[in-house]
This record gives structure tokens, C-alpha cells and sequence, in this order.
């Protein structure tokens, strides 16, 4: 703890001792000042002035160091000053020290506490600088919260210190007229405890969740004004129609369904949306295939002469749809209306917030969801109207090799695919613009990626800006701008891989001026509600993730909060989300990186365990990576986990199991893992968080008396 900081802490911390070894809590007893309040009232009216000043400061020591009597002193000032400079008088002062005490909390204890836990304490925090003044008020009104507790836990968090400033005065102030109106009538009472009688408390409580309620009027009447001018019709043809039968649609059709709702799915194109089709399912097949070849020209490693391997392409792309087709029975129409969803293939467009219109038939529906999705984003390049680019939506209608590939983009997507493209015998180059390959994962995991690219002869080409495709002597060419000289890229065919644009035009969400966000997704409520009340969004064109399995989550949430809101919502749960980009190594994330901590102040350690230690990873002629683990310092609990290697994207479900159910890296070492697998890498990097940790000094005794026992 820095010094100034420790020494205001020891300045408290002997304050407050002096108040207790001096015995200055009896002057504040409720006997002493009843029977002092004679000679208080007379030593008022000679000395005024004198008496508001000293009254005025006492009750701001008090409440700044958190000392008890300040019901107490409001009682006696009641008594002195009687009930309108009683109450001015306490009104001020004690919220004066209450801010105090809040900026205390605050200067010493809040960075602490928000490295430590910052990553627990995101909610909290973005609830405070959202609403923090009506959870303020709130608590200020109800006097079941001992205040002096409010102050300090408040002083945690970001709430401002005007705000809570204010807040307090206001909210206080029901509470200070009843005790300072006591003390007028101080020589009746029989003690302070009869103050608050059970239905004056209930009055408070109701006063308490009065903001509560008026937060709640108040969105009720923006939902009222947004369906505005729109007539809800008498009755609906079903409880809830989902558009875009994608991962998000149809883990909505199927949870709608499974709770008894009449649920009409919309498709205008192939069940299964972009995972299926375009994305996830071809591109793991087509790396698959890829690893393979690639396993074979290193036959020599695990001792065979060579391994001959003959191949076409063609048949390549053709394995890759055949796959397509084994796994399209799962999310097929067939599937879908076995299990009582009103599946219809059609274009849908939303008329009003009741109703959706879907070839010449119009739906009524009281709740809508919006699964839509997003696709491939194509930059404003200059000649790139000019270029016949492939996308992760046509890549698959390839049936030739391309002999040089040139990839824009240096995320998930582009990397894979380069990867696969570059096994198979494309000469590969990645242009990206950022400093590094996959600039969301820590430099040391994006390197190992990098250094196994170069390894397989793809040329990157990081920190260049595309800038314009042009032909030169019959050659294709991509002009770049990096630190130097204009670098020109020669090139067959061209792959866009920079990232996806979400699907919300051309289906009605224009017309009924639903809300978006900056980067074009549809702008959410914590609850995935849409500006619109009756519509809500999940998926990729709800953003912030766009993986399938986040796709899947939200959904849940969706479907829940839109058919039984009326009676309870759930916020959508984003604190575990896991990962993993299906290179050569394997790249999985849950959690944490180290530069997210370090960009959210958030303290912590690493515990890293390399993969060429592993036994199994040996045997597999495998062994490279690492497992790297982040935890509080001195604590077990996992922050984030990043694994690099073989099937990476299995074993990081041990670290979000750790993190989602609340277990530690003590609780994986103790667990029993499989020998010889991959699994125990897992354990073996809690074993060096042990290690890291072990009990120094206890060992040395312990040694002592092993010593002392072969005596």
C-alpha cells in the first residue's frame, strides 16, 4: 500500500481507537444526553454560535470515521436546535461526513479492491454507473441499511462523488426529520430504539422502493411510447416467431417449443444458417483434410520413410460438402416440425410489432426474435468492386486450387483458412493491419501461431493497410502501405476474411426505427430486449460475440424473457464465455488474457505449464504450447485460462467448468486426470501454481523434524 495512503489509514485507525480508550462513546449515550440536555439548551443560547460550529463539526467526525452515536447526536440536536435548524444543521453534517467517509473508502481500499476483483465486481460497477443513484436513493431511504456501511461499501465502487453527494442529502432526509423531530421531544423518550415504530419502518421500506417502482413506470412508459400508434391486435396466431434459422434461431424454436409455445421459425435461405452452411462445419472439414496432408509429409517423424499421399482437390471441396450434408439432418425442416415448430421457408419482413409477413401470410404474434445473423464484411478497398473475392460464404463453390492465395485479414477466420489453403499447396499471403496475427490473444500466444505459419511458408504481412487492388502488365496486384515502401502483392485469387456485418436490413427493422449500435448490430437491453419491447435479438446480429456457442446462450435468454418476462427477466450472462481459433496449434481462451488484465487494472499471476514437458504431447510428436493460467495473487481462483496446442479446444473446458462452478486450481490438482493424455496438462499447470505457493517456511520445519526423527 503506497505510503500516503497508509499513513491516512493509521490517522483513522488512531482516531478511532482514542474515541473508544478515552471512553468519549459514553458522552454519546442515550442516557448522559437526556440528562444533559438542560444544561446543553442554556449553553446553546449563551454561546450560539459557538454551539452550531462544535455540534456541526463532532457530527461530521463521527459519521466520516464510522463511530457510533450518530443517532444519538441527531436526537440531541433535535433537542438543542429544535426541528428547522436541527434538521439543516444534520442534514448537512451528515451527509458532509458521509461523503467523508465514502472518499476514505474510496482513496484507500477501491484500486485494491478493483484489481483484486475486478473482473467479479464488472456487473456491479456497470450497474452503479447506470443506475448507481436510484440504488443510492434507495438505500438512503430505507433505515434497515446501517448508513455508515453504505458509505464505505459505496466508496468501492465508480458511482461520482457529487452524485452521491446529492443522492445522500435527498435520501436522508425522511429519515433525519423523524429522529431530529425525537429529539424535540428528547425528555419523553424512553430510548432511541422507540423511535421507529414497525409501521414507520414499512413506510420507509415503501419510500425505499419507491425509486424501484418509478424506474420500472418509467421504462413501462417508454415501452408504451415506442408502440405507439401501433394497434395490438385481440388475439395472436402464436405466442412467439423466430427469424433466421441459424445456431441462435434454432436453439430458440427448440426452447419455445419444449415449454409448449406456438412458435413459427422463418428461413429464407438453408437451415442451419452460416454455421452449418458456410462456416463452422465446412471450415473444420476442410482443416481436417488439411492436417492430414500435412501429417503425412512428416512421416519421418514418427519413423516412417515417407507416406505418399495423392490428392485433388475437387474432392476435397466434395468430402467438405458431404460432411455438410451428414450433419444437415440436425437442424433440418424435418427435424424442426417432428419436434412441433411451425417451420416455414420464405422471406420475412416485420409490419408492426404484432406482426410478421412471410409469403403473402401475415403472422400476429405478441413477440418477435430476431436471429438474423451477419455476413462476410467486404472494406471500402479501391478496385475491390472490380475483384471477383471469395468470402467465407463462396469459398466452398471452389473446385480449383488457387496457386496464390492472398488473404486479407489476420483474425480467426483469415488464419485458419490460410493455414488449410497453404497445406494444400497455395502460396499463402495474410495482409493484416494491426501489429500482429490475432491481436485479441497475448504476444506470445499470437507468435506461436505466427512462427508456425512461417514455418509452412506463409508470408505475413502485419502492420500493412490494404489500399488498392489495381492490374499491371496483365497481373493482379494488391497495393499495401506499411512503415516502409508500398509493397504489391501479386495474387490468383483473393480471400476476405476482415470480419462480419450484421444482418438487419431489408426486413421491416428500418421501418419501425428499431435501435442500433455503432457497429451495426441491434442495440439490446441487458435482457437482449430491442428499442422496440415486443422484439428481441440474439445471435450474431445481436453481437458482442459472434460464436455459435454464445449464439445458443443468448437465445435461452431471449425466448425466456420474451414468453414469461410479465413475470420474471433474466440478465444475459456473458462472465464465461470460452473459445477457441482451429489453427495448427490450436489457440482456446476462456476468460482473461494477460492484456485484458493489464487494460482493466486487474492484478494477477501467471502460472504457465509448457506442453514439451507433457508426456502424451511427446508421444503424439506434438509437443509444443503451453497451458497459461491467470489467478488473483496468493489466490487459486481462475481469472482466464489460454491454452495453446493440441485439441486446445477440448481441454480449455476443464478451465470454464473451474470458472462457471467456482472451483480453483487446488480442486483441478486434486483431481484425478487420465495418464497418458493431453488432459493432464491442465493439472500440471496447477501444479505449478502450487509449487509457486508452497508453505516455505512450514516445509523447513517439516524438514527439521524429518531430520530430528532419523536421530
Amino acid at each position: 500500500m503506497p505510503s500516503r495512503k497508509l499513513t491516512l489509514l493509521l490517522l483513522v485507525a488512531l482516531l478511532m481507537a482514542a474515541f473508544f480508550i478515552f471512553d468519549l462513546d459514553s458522552y454519546l449515550a442515550f442516557d448522559n444526553l437526556k440528562s444533559q440536555r438542560d444544561a446543553m439548551i442554556a449553553w446553546k443560547a449563551s454561546h450560539p454560535m459557538l454551539a452550531t460550529i462544535i455540534f456541526f463539526a463532532v457530527y461530521v467526525a463521527v459519521t466520516a470515521l464510522s463511530l457510533p452515536g450518530a443517532t444519538i447526536m441527531t436526537l440531541a440536536v433535535g433537542a438543542v436546535f429544535g426541528l428547522l435548524w436541527g434538521l439543516l444543521l444534520v442534514s448537512f453534517a451528515s451527509t458532509i461526513g458521509a461523503t467523508l467517509a465514502f472518499l476514505l473508502a474510496r482513496f484507500i481500499l477501491r484500486d485494491t479492491v478493483q484489481r483484486r476483483y475486478g473482473d467479479r465486481l464488472k456487473a456491479i460497477n456497470d450497474g452503479m454507473q447506470k443506475d448507481g443513484a436510484f440504488y443510492l436513493f434507495t438505500l438512503r431511504l430505507v433505515p434497515l441499511f446501517p448508513f455508515f456501511v453504505i458509505n464505505l461499501l459505496m466508496g468501492l465502487t465508480p458511482i461520482r462523488t457529487l452524485t452521491y453527494y446529492w443522492v445522500s442529502q435527498v435520501g436522508m432526509l425522511a429519515g433525519t426529520l423523524v429522529y431530529v423531530n425525537a429529539g424535540t421531544q428528547f425528555a419523553t423518550l424512553e430510548s432511541a430504539s422507540g423511535i421507529l415504530s414497525p409501521g414507520l419502518i414499512g413506510s420507509f421500506v415503501l419510500l425505499g422502493i419507491f425509486p424501484l417502482l418509478a424506474k420500472r413506470l418509467v421504462s413501462l412508459l417508454k415501452q408504451h411510447q415506442a408502440l405507439k400508434g401501433w394497434e395490438r391486435p385481440p388475439v395472436f396466431d402464436r405466442n412467439l416467431v423466430v427469424i433466421g434459422a441459424g445456431s441462435a434461431g434454432l436453439v430458440s424454436a427448440y426452447i419455445a417449443t419444449a415449454v409448449k409455445a406456438q412458435v413459427s421459425l422463418i428461413e429464407k435461405h438453408k437451415m442451419g444458417g452460416d454455421c452449418l452452411n458456410t462456416g463452422c462445419v465446412p471450415s473444420k472439414a476442410l482443416i481436417r483434410c488439411s492436417r492430414i496432408l500435412n501429417q503425412s509429409r512428416r512421416a519421418q517423424e514418427w519413423g516412417f520413410d515417407a507416406i505418399d499421399v495423392k490428392y485433388d482437390f475437387s474432392n476435397i471441396m466434395e468430402r467438405v460438402q458431404k460432411v455438410v450434408k451428414a450433419v444437415e439432418p440436425h437442424d433440418s425442416v424435418e427435424r424442426y416440425t417432428g419436434l412441433g415448430v411451425d417451420v416455414i421457408e420464405g422471406e420475412a419482413r416485420i409490419t408492426s410489432p404484432y406482426s410478421v409477413e412471410v409469403n403473402g401470410i401475415e403472422l400476429r404474434t405478441p413477440h418477435i426474435i430476431v436471429a438474423t445473423g451477419a455476413r462476410p464484411f467486404v472494406p471500402p478497398i479501391t478496385g475491390v468492386d472490380k475483384v471477383d473475392y471469395l468470402t467465407s460464404d463462396n469459398l466452398w463453390e471452389l473446385r480449383e486450387l488457387p496457386e496464390r492465395l492472398l488473404v486479407l485479414g489476420g483474425g480467426p477466420i483469415g488464419c485458419e483458412l490460410s493455414q488449410a489453403f497453404a497445406r494444400f499447396g497455395s502460396q499463402v499471403t495474410i495482409v493484416e493491419m494491426m501489429p500482429r496475427l490475432m491481436i485479441r490473444e497475448d504476444e506470445d500466444v499470437a507468435e506461436m501461431v505466427a512462427a508456425r505459419f512461417r514455418e509452412e511458408g506463409i508470408n505475413l504481412l502485419v502492420g500493412h493497410k490494404a489500399v488498392e487492388f489495381s492490374q499491371q502488365d496483365g497481373e493482379d496486384l494488391l497495393i499495401c502501405e506499411g512503415d516502409g515502401e508500398p509493397v504489391k502483392v501479386p495474387y490468383d485469387r483473393v480471400l476476405v476474411a476482415v470480419g462480419r456485418k450484421p444482418n438487419t436490413s431489408g426486413f421491416g427493422l428500418e421501418d419501425l426505427n428499431v435501435s442500433l449500435n455503432p457497429n451495426g448490430t441491434i442495440e439490446t437491453d441487458a435482457y437482449l430486449q430491442a428499442s422496440i419491447p415486443t422484439i428481441y435479438a440474439c445471435g450474431d446480429v445481436a453481437g458482442p460475440y459472434q460464436f455459435t456457442h454464445t449464439a445458443g446462450h443468448q437465445a435461452w435468454y431471449a425466448v425466456v424473457n420474451s414468453l414469461f418476462g410479465a413475470f420474471r427477466r433474466f440478465r444475459v450472462d456473458y462472465s464465461v464465455i470460452p473459445f477457441a481459433t482451429f489453427t495448427d496449434p490450436e489457440v482456446a481462451r476462456v476468460g482473461l488474457n494477460e492484456q485484458e488484465a493489464i487494460a482493466q487494472g486487474i492484478e494477477y499471476e501467471v502460472s504457465r505449464f509448457d506442453l514439451s514437458e507433457l508426456d502424451r504431447a511427446i508421444a503424439e510428436g506434438e509437443a509444443h504450447g503451453m497451458v497459461k493460467v491467470l489467478t488473483p495473487p496468493g489466490k487459486d481462483r481462475v481469472l482466464g485460462a489460454t491454452i495453446v496446442g493440441e485439441n486446445a479446444g477440448e481441454l480449455i473446458g476443464e478451465f470454464t467448468a473451474a470458472m462457471k462452478q467456482g472451483f480453483g486450481l487446488n480442486k483441478i490438482l486434486s483431481t484425478i486426470h487420465i495418464y497418458p493424455t493431453l488432459f493432464e496438462a491442465n493439472k500440471y499447470a496447477a501444479g505449478v501454481w502450487k509449487r509457486a505457493h508452497a508453505p516455505e517456511k512450514l516445509l523447513s520445519w517439516v524438514g527439521r523434524f524429518h531430520a530430528w526423527r532419523r536421530c
